[in-house]
């Protein structure tokens, strides 16, 4: 196994389309470690990754803060089924528990959203601003507590809200003292390194994205509509936590120590969330819960964030470890792929290398050509959820505005295929053969997914 991931890893080495650091382990010993790519670029030079390069986690931070829950629950300060209106009481969202935030099944509407709107972007956001925010403008749920399933980053910062009020501690210090220095995590901590841009600690890798039109990799915070970046900054519970691969190796170990986790509660932590109507779904407290035929019991996160990518999957049954941590990913599926591999050579089975990454070749926006493509666009899915996007432009180039939000720039391919470089996806834009109805085909899957045109349609010529 050994032989084969070090073998794989120089080929992808040479390939040049991976900018991070990966840790293969069996029961807690390394067989692979290794760094590859830049920390920091500077004008002329570039800082090189190690494999002690501290990283922002994303949303791999969730399972850190639901084990500063589990902490709190091993100190008798609260229970699985309290309501945290016990802590929160001026929360306008009745019925919710610890467990319906741990396992994002509270119904909790999105922060982000209501951020994108309603904020002002001047200002950095933080965990009790998200608190007001719901009490002042009091968005609807999107279901009532355990009645459903939906991932929420809304659930982890009112995690993080609770660890500060039920242990009288700041939400980093609580975890530094809890988990962090126990553990021996000494690379380990929660930074907002806007918020405290004075203290970028030793061996930090920026986070990095890719765009074509800045030349290559550049900082989030030059990208106009990544400006979230910048004002969620504050922000702690649902991400930032920065951390190594080896210390993440050692929370890993920990998690199979009685002394420091019970095997009791340790079920109770990965034990999948059950709904009122008695449908299952494999999310425990702050771990996605999977089955392998070949590999057999997994327990995961990922990790997603402009400029990071973090993967970090426990394979409890086998006692194998992966990590991997990038600051600068250009493709999505190009990581799913590398992990693939990874797991084809665990299961002894023989790999694929994942395929270099093309470069993509943009032409230039002519105005004319897409202005039959501008308006509202529904996508509905196969149980009848639907979401809206806005097509516009802007000073020359073409968006999509996600209904969250979030803004998506489009660089042309041809006169109707584009190239999304934050999710590295294509999007097409379709009209049927009388020229009467326009659609836009998002290329996410292996299937697009297809959204119809909401506004009247215009009859020009694509």
């Amino acid at each position: 196994m050994e032989q084969q991931i070090h073998a794989l890893f120089e080929e992808v080495k040479q390939q040049g389309s991976f900018n991070g650091v990966v840790l293969v382990a069996v029961q807690g010993e390394k067989l692979l470690c290794e760094a590859i790519g830049t920390a920091e670029y500077n004008v002329g030079s570039a800082r090189h990754l190690t494999t002690d390069s501290m990283f922002e986690l994303a949303s791999v931070s969730k399972p850190i803060t639901a084990l500063g829950i589990v902490r709190l629950h091993q100190l008798a300060k609260l229970h699985w089924d309290d309501p945290i209106a016990n802590w929160i009481p001026e929360l306008p969202y009745p019925g919710i528990t610890i467990r319906h935030l741990l396992s994002h099944t509270s119904g909790l509407p999105d922060y982000m959203e209501l951020f994108a709107t309603l904020w002002d972007p001047a200002h950095y956001a933080r965990n009790e601003d998200v608190l007001h925010m719901l009490i002042k403008h009091q968005p609807d749920p999107l279901f009532a507590p355990n009645e459903s399933w939906m991932y929420s980053n809304t659930g982890y910062i009112l995690l993080a809200i609770l660890i500060e009020r039920i242990s009288g501690q700041r939400y980093g210090d609580f975890l530094d003292e809890q988990i962090f220095q126990p553990l021996g995590m000494a690379r380990t901590k929660v930074y907002n390194r806007r918020v405290e841009p004075g203290l970028v600690p030793e061996d930090y890798a920026w986070g990095y994205v890719y765009r074509i039109g800045h030349g290559g990799y550049v900082l989030p915070d030059d990208v106009p509509e990544l400006d979230y970046v910048r004002y969620l900054d504050g922000l702690q519970g649902d991400g930032m936590v920065n951390s190594t691969v080896g210390d993440l190796l050692r929370l890993d170990r920990a998690l199979y120590d009685d002394e420091f986790v019970s095997s009791t509660l340790r079920q109770q932590m990965f034990a999948p969330v059950s709904m009122n109507n008695g449908e299952i779904f494999h999310y425990g407290m702050g771990w996605l819960v999977e089955h392998d035929d070949r590999l057999g019991s997994i327990l995961h996160h990922t990790g997603g964030w402009p400029g990071y990518s973090t993967w970090f999957k426990r394979y409890i049954d086998r006692d194998f470890t992966l990590i991997m941590l990038q600051n600068g990913e250009r493709d999505h599926a190009y990581t799913q792929q590398l992990v693939k591999s990874i797991e084809q050579i665990m299961a002894g089975e023989a790999y694929d290398v994942p395929s270099p990454l093309e470069i993509k070749k943009v032409i230039p926006l002519e105005s004319k050509n897409v202005e039959a493509q501008l308006g509202k666009y529904r996508f509905t899915n196969d149980t009848g959820d639907s979401h809206e996007v806005e097509i516009y432009i802007e000073r020359d180039k073409l968006y999509m505005k996600l209904s969250n939000g979030m803004v998506l720039s489009l660089l042309p391919l041809t006169t109707t295929r584009y190239f999304e470089e934050q999710t590295a996806t294509e999007l097409e834009f379709l009209i049927d053969e009388d020229g009467k109805r326009l659609r836009l085909a998002w290329y996410t899957e292996d299937e697009p997914e297809v959204a119809e045109r909401m506004d009247i349609d215009r009859r020009d010529e694509l």
